[in-house]
């Protein structure tokens, strides 16, 4: 289930986020939180199942929905998390924004969407 972050959440977000390559240091994961803390365009959501297992961030800008943050729990990776959080933050945005990727995420965005289209045929 995808669930919206709270500050309560902030330890397990920024360490969720600390698996993704281009967060090198903790000062960096750190302006990203303060940025989801305290733009009202940045919007950070947290996959629960049991506990938290993933994150995805989106930024909104220009009438779109730019996903910009992906990241999964290595315990729980290649299990269709990642898949299922770009699926229902698709389904939150579809009716305001474009829903699309960032440099960052796109080629896990298109990896989802050929496997969405392959299970479909």
């Amino acid at each position: 289930m995808l669930i919206r972050y709270k500050k309560s959440f902030e330890k397990i977000a920024m360490g969720l986020l600390s698996f993704m390559p281009e967060v090198s240091d903790v000062k960096t994961l750190q302006e990203i939180i303060k940025e989801y803390d305290s733009n009202p365009n940045w919007n950070l959501f947290l996959w629960k199942e049991e506990d938290i297992l993933g994150a995805v961030g989106v930024r909104l800008e220009d009438g779109k929905a730019i996903i910009q943050h992906v990241s999964v729990n290595p315990s729980h990776r290649n299990a269709g998390i990642g898949r299922q959080m770009i699926h229902r933050v698709r389904d939150h945005f579809k009716d305001d924004c474009h829903v699309c990727a960032d440099v960052a995420t796109e080629s896990f965005i298109e990896k989802c969407d050929e496997e969405s289209a392959s299970s479909q045929l």
